[in-house]
């Protein structure tokens, strides 16, 4: 099902996948009890300070409806041309930070959140020369994996599955000077580290702090938005200072507090295009 769908994706205009995704998330989102709770309590944390229901339903609506394009403009990715993908696609913000990184040769760890569109960023970089390996949760069946697997190398972005054997693709990515990119507000494996997101204390994975500090990597945080209109754009921030000051297990808390830091300005600047419709805070009004 999922396979014809993309498939159907690939070929109708741009504008029409794009309408039928957030319409029918839009629906799916009003419809769906736990889900819109979650997106509801998550988005309020973003918001910040006492947000009317108004404001927050509204919130709530626009993210069904980002969310949808996610899904619709991810299937039609791989059937844009590059010279559409440049068109649609700039970095607005800290192009120099990772353009510094990628010359120093030490690797670069990008930290990301499920923001907007990463694919789209990801493609962009392939094409301008700096090709990215990701970490991605996997699915069930393995064949709906695999599916995603490939649309997303059919765009230039290398995938491997979050299992005991990503470290390893990870450690050789960065050894040769290439960039890695981890999609890190969620602990899905629930072995994060607490830090505070959002003003509030939860658990973060704590492997981008610990691939930078362990490899001398360069590390950054970025998000690529959908916007305006048709396109997309990417904010990168300056680089987090990774330099040892004592005990590893300290180190990593204090970067991952970094990272933690640097992930709620960029979620903050968009609230309805954080995709996180799991629970991720305690106590939310």
């Amino acid at each position: 099902m999922v396979k014809s769908v993309a498939s159907v994706m690939e070929v109708i205009p741009e504008r029409v996948d794009r309408y039928l995704g957030e319409t029918i998330a839009t629906a799916v989102g009003r419809m769906s009890g736990e889900a819109r709770k979650n997106l509801r309590d998550n988005v309020t944390r973003a918001l910040g300070g006492s947000p009317s229901d108004e404001l927050i339903d509204r919130f709530v609506d626009r993210g069904f409806a980002t969310y949808g394009r996610y899904w619709a403009e991810g299937a039609k990715l791989p059937a844009i041309s590059p010279r559409n993908i440049r068109r649609h696609f700039c970095l607005s913000e800290g192009e120099e930070h990772l353009a510094a990184a990628a010359a120093s040769g030490r690797g670069v760890v990008i930290a990301l959140p499920h923001v907007g569109s990463w694919e789209w960023g990801g493609a962009f970089l392939s094409l301008a020369g700096w090709p990215m390996l990701a970490v991605a949760e996997a699915l069930e069946p393995p064949e709906l994996f695999q599916f995603f697997k490939q649309k997303r190398e059919a765009i230039g972005i290398g995938v491997e599955p979050l299992d005991e054997h990503a470290g390893t693709a990870l450690l050789s990515t960065l050894k040769a000077g290439k960039i890695v990119g981890l999609l890190c507000d969620r602990d899905i494996q629930g072995n994060g580290i607490p830090a505070t997101l959002l003003g509030e204390t939860v658990t973060i994975p704590a492997g981008p702090a610990t691939l930078a500090l362990r490899t001398g990597a360069v590390l950054l945080t970025a998000a690529c938005y959908a916007g305006p209109g048709d396109g997309h754009h990417a904010v990168i921030m300056p680089p987090i200072d990774t330099q040892r000051t004592g005990k590893l297990r300290d180190d990593v808390a204090r970067v991952t507090q970094a990272v933690a830091d640097d992930l709620s300005s960029l979620i903050r600047r968009a609230p309805e295009q954080w995709h996180v419709l799991q629970p991720r805070f305690h106590n939310v009004a």
